[in-house]
Formats: C-alpha cells, structure tokens, sequence
C-alpha cells in the first residue's frame, strides 16, 4: 500500500501534489501506476434491516476504499454511489463486482438502486452457502459486520460471480405474493395444529375419521356443533345436510360422539373449539384471496415462453404461477435435470436411526429430499395427481412404475419430476404442450439411425462366416445371418380409449421371456455369448452389422438395455412397447394378442396356446 493510498479521499490531491512539488515524482508515479494495473475491483455488502455495511478490496486483496455504512434511505444510498463514482475515476479501467449476501427481502431496494447508476457494475446476489465458507475460511474466530462483507468482497474479486438477471417490476410482484401465500399456508398448518391440539381432548375421535380438519365439511360441522356432546343432540339426517358430508362419514361420526371419550368439557369448551376453527377458516380463505392475486399478476408478465407452463394438462394457472414465480428466468436452468434439482424432486439415501418398530433403516433406503421450495412441491404434488389422469406421458410413467412394484407415492413423485423436465421444454421453446412429442422425437432418432449408412466389413480371406477369429482354432461355424430381419408381426391396431380394459402388467410380464421375443423377431440367433449374459445388435434400432454388440439382454431376469445415445432399458414389457413405438396399454394389449397370453389371472386362456 502506498503512502497516499492510507490518507482520506480528499486528502490524496492535495498529497500527491505536495510529493511532486518535493521533489518525490517517484511516490506519485507508483499511485498511478498502481491505479493502472488494478484489473477488478471487488464490493462485498453484507445487508440488514436498517443499513448494510460495504468493502471495497482491490485485486490484490487490499483495501480500495475505507469500509462505510449504507442507511436504509436516500441519504445513505447517495453516499455509496459517491463512493462508486470515485472509485470509477480512480481505477477506470477495473471491472466492478459487487456481490450482496441477501438475508431476507433487505436486498432487494439496494440491488435496484445499483441496477439504476449509470456505471457499469456486475451485481450478483445470494450463494449463502459459498458467502459463509469464505467467511470460515478466513475469519474462523469473528463473526461481525465488517468481516461478512469483507469476504463477501473477497468472494466477489476472486471468484467473480456471474451477474444476477435483472428482474422486472412484475416478477418482483408475482414472486412477492408467492412469498405471502407461502407464509399463509404455513400459518393455516399452524392453525390446523391447534384446532387438532384441542379436539384431541375435546373430541379425538374425529380426527380419525376426518383425515383433513380443513375440510370445507368439518369447517361447517365444527362451527355448529363444537362439542360431541351437541352432535349427538342432532340426528343423523341434519348431519347428513351439511355440504360435502358424505352419509357414512355423517354415520361414523353420529356414533363415536355417543361414546366419545374425550376428557375435555364444560361451558368454556365449546368457544375455545369456535375460535380454533374461526382461525382456521380465516387463514384458508385467506390463501384462496392470496391465489386469486397470485393469478393475477401471472397473467400481468410481460410474453415470454413461461405462458406455456399452463399449457401442460395437470398444471393449473395457480401452480403454473407459483413454479413460475420460483424459476424468475428458464435461462437459469441449462438442463431439465438442474430444474429438478432446484426443486429438490429426486430421491436420496435415508439410513440414519430406526424406523417406529425399532428396527434399524435397511442400507439403500431412499427418501424424497427435504431441499426445494415448500410452496412449488405442495402444488406440484397435487398437480402429478391430476396429470396421472389427464397427461398421457405422465400417466404412462405412472403405470410403469406401478406395474414394476414401485410404491404410490414414489411413483408420484417421478411423476412429479416428469413434470418439471416438461415444464422445462414448453418453457425454454416457447411452445405449448404436444403430448406426441416424446414419440415423434423417438421416430426422428430412428429414421435418423436407420438413414445413417453402415460401413460394410470386408471379410477375411477364406472365411466368410461369422464365429473365426484369427489366431484362434477353428470351432463350429455359425452361418452368417442375413443383413436385415423384419419381425413377423402384424400390423398394429390403436386400441380405442372408449373401450379400455384392465391389464395386468405384472402378470402379463412372468407370461414371456425375452428369450421367446427376441427369438420372435429374429435376433435370439444373432446375440453372443453363453449363459444368460448375451450381446449383440440393437434390434430396436435396426442394426444390420451382424458383429454389432450395442444391445445387452439377460435371458434369467428378462431384462435388456440399449446403448445407443437413446437407448432405453427395461423389462420384457418395455422392450415391447419401444420395439412397436406404442403406449403402455396399446403396447401390452399388442404383445398379449401376439403371443396369446391372458392380461389379467381370471381370464381363462385360449385352447392351443403356448
């Protein structure tokens, strides 16, 4: 640090000049050529409620300026744009980094204010985790002020983050009430709470038989009648008319408030019960106003390709928006892959303590990952509940799963991750949802691979069949199969939608081997190798080179997998549904009707199959 470098601002003129004026030209020329050679500039602002402390670090990790205080208000922003401007005339030819540590909303005022000067600035904001390693790293024994935004500074110089994208006034709005309706949901599950704290003493037995307290119906039922002892005054017929009430809940709860055995009683009951579910009631409809504004501003974005997130059936307007408030910009996402991430819908390892038996958690047990936004999954998992009947792609993957043995609400949740990648290409193309698009881009590849000419080998001399290799002894010759193999099968016939019946996959698979198929089709004979293991051509891609060795089947497990760059993998079923390029259903109908098998244990066999 040089000596002028030490002194206030106003100061360094007026020193320098008096160095020249003495004769020292040397001191004055190595400030200057200091200011040269400093290339970026690093501002480090760790935010608060009421100010956020900034330092200013050179490229060299000394101080470009003193640290100051920026106030919550003009004065203090003022301030710290005088401070920018000068450091701009001193150093003019350093890149400026300013990196803010966003502890709540507190950032937010300050990062539009920068966005507004008229100086070039790269502002990026967040990464809590990364802005308290440095701080461990550096700093491990204080934790102040001056230290958070000094190595937030330091992180923002040496790192040099990627600017955050500048967010328009109505996504701020939409992402606004998407953090109110957040915190209203959790205040109705507070509220939830505490109306069942008090009937588990008022009225236990109702919990049991009414799985969801905010039920439009209990809200009703509770209001008047608070006490068990008052529905069992009411015949069943008046519960019966309460809205919603279906005839066997209105006779299950009729008879446990006969016998209830709640220990809690008396003339301060029942207003205690009434205040509980007027809370309740008040925070529910206060989320409905809250989606009601949330739609709102949804529809008030400027166009971009977030429009046709609504355009996937499952997905209504209110989830659309609140997915949509979350991402801000699909150019923060390079893959599909990273919009599950984000969100946090994938599974992972779960071993740690003991289930409620004792016992302890088996290794390899997997769990939904508790990362991602809260509001985002509760939307998200009640729209995979609409798109397993109404998204074909989603409800073929459901009944996949289910068919494999998976577990209902794991199945669930990939069909919550096959949402997000869809979300993900409407998005990024700007181009509604075409339920065919999965299947047309498996035809592309195959047209594609099958345009693609095969080099042709050249034999060897004298040995034109396959199974010789050279320096190897001479065993049986196996003829070289032809070139192509069509599989005899019959043309296939798209099962009407009207006139469905039930399947089952499972019992359908253990009915054929793959060994059966792939000796169907021709290719069982083409497969290298001995025991179960086989390799060989991909007869889904139509693979003509007889030494090709890009297909793998399991003839004990009936399994295979494909290795081409779009390739699939699976069971017997799956196999046959990629080698016909058909639905599950239309698939499983097709492999039944060609290899006479019964879809389901009660169907009695044809006479004459195998």
């Amino acid at each position: 640090m040089t000596y002028t470098e030490v002194l206030p601002e106003e100061s360094r003129g007026f020193a320098m000049s008096f160095f020249q004026s003495r004769g020292f030209e040397d001191i004055a020329m190595n400030t200057k050529s200091r200011s040269a050679t400093i290339s970026h500039i690093g501002v480090g602002v760790d935010t608060a409620r009421y100010g956020h402390r900034v330092t200013f670090l050179r490229d060299d990790r000394q101080r470009a300026a003193p640290p100051m205080t920026v106030t919550e208000n003009q004065n203090g922003y003022q301030q710290f744009r005088k401070q920018l401007e000068t450091l701009h005339r001193k150093y003019p030819s350093a890149e400026f980094h300013i990196h803010i540590d966003a502890a709540g909303q507190y950032a937010s005022n300050l990062q539009r204010f920068l966005q507004s000067l008229e100086l070039t600035l790269h502002i990026s904001v967040g990464e809590p985790k990364r802005n308290k390693d440095y701080h461990k790293a550096f700093f491990p024994k204080r934790t102040s002020d001056d230290t958070e935004s000094q190595a937030m500074a330091r992180f923002a110089v040496v790192e040099q983050p990627r600017p955050t994208p500048v967010t328009t006034k109505e996504f701020l709005v939409l992402c606004e009430i998407a953090s109110r309706l957040q915190a209203q949901i959790k205040d109705c599950t507070r509220a939830k709470n505490r109306l069942h704290n008090v009937l588990a003493r008022v009225f236990p037995e109702l919990a049991t038989i009414a799985r969801n307290l905010g039920a439009a119906w209990v809200i009703t039922l509770l209001k008047k009648y608070p006490t068990p002892q008052q529905i069992a005054q009411e015949s069943l017929q008046t519960l019966s008319d309460i809205p919603y009430m279906k005839p066997d809940k209105a006779e299950q709860i009729h008879v446990a408030a006969q016998c209830s055995v709640g220990s809690l009683n008396g003339p301060a009951v029942e207003p205690l019960v009434i205040h509980c579910v007027q809370q309740l009631a008040q925070c529910l409809a206060a989320v409905k106003q809250l989606e009601k504004l949330l739609i709102q501003a949804y529809h008030a974005l400027p166009p971009s390709g977030h429009i046709q997130v609504a355009t996937i059936p499952g997905i209504g307007e209110v989830t659309a928006a609140v997915i949509v408030a979350k991402m801000i910009s699909i150019d923060r996402f390079e893959t599909a892959c990273n919009v599950v991430g984000y969100f946090g819908v994938f599974p992972q390892e779960n071993t740690s303590g003991v289930d409620r038996n004792g016992e302890p958690i088996p290794p390899g047990t997997m769990h939904m990952s508790p990362k991602g936004s809260d509001l985002v999954r509760r939307y998200l998992w009640n729209a995979a509940k609409s798109a397993i009947q109404h998204n074909r792609p989603v409800r073929d993957l459901y009944a996949r799963l289910i068919a494999k043995g998976t577990r209902g609400d794991v199945a669930l949740g990939h069909c919550m991750a096959k949402l997000l990648r869809q979300i993900f290409g409407v998005w990024s193309t700007n181009k509604p949802f075409d339920e065919n698009y999965e299947r047309t881009r498996k035809e592309q590849r195959a047209q594609s691979a099958n345009m693609t000419p095969t080099p042709i080998e050249q034999p060897e001399p004298e040995k034109t069949a396959a199974g010789h290799k050279r320096h190897m002894p001479q065993k049986k010759v196996v003829t070289a199969a032809k070139s192509s193999v069509q599989p005899p099968c019959e043309p296939v016939k798209q099962v009407s939608n009207g006139h469905r019946g039930s399947i089952d996959y499972a019992y359908l698979r253990q009915q054929v081997t793959m060994e059966r198929v792939l000796s169907h089709i021709g290719f069982l004979d083409r497969m290298r190798g001995k025991g179960p293991e086989r390799r060989g051509p991909c007869p889904l891609h139509g693979s003509d080179s007889a030494k090709g060795r890009s297909f793998s089947v399991n003839l004990r497990k009936n399994v295979y997998k494909c290795f081409h760059p779009d390739g699939s993998q699976g069971n017997v079923l799956d196999f046959w549904q990629s080698l016909q390029n058909l639905p599950l259903y239309d698939a499983a109908k097709h492999l039944a009707n060609t290899f006479h098998l019964a879809t389901k244990p009660e169907q009695k066999r044809e006479e004459g199959s195998p």
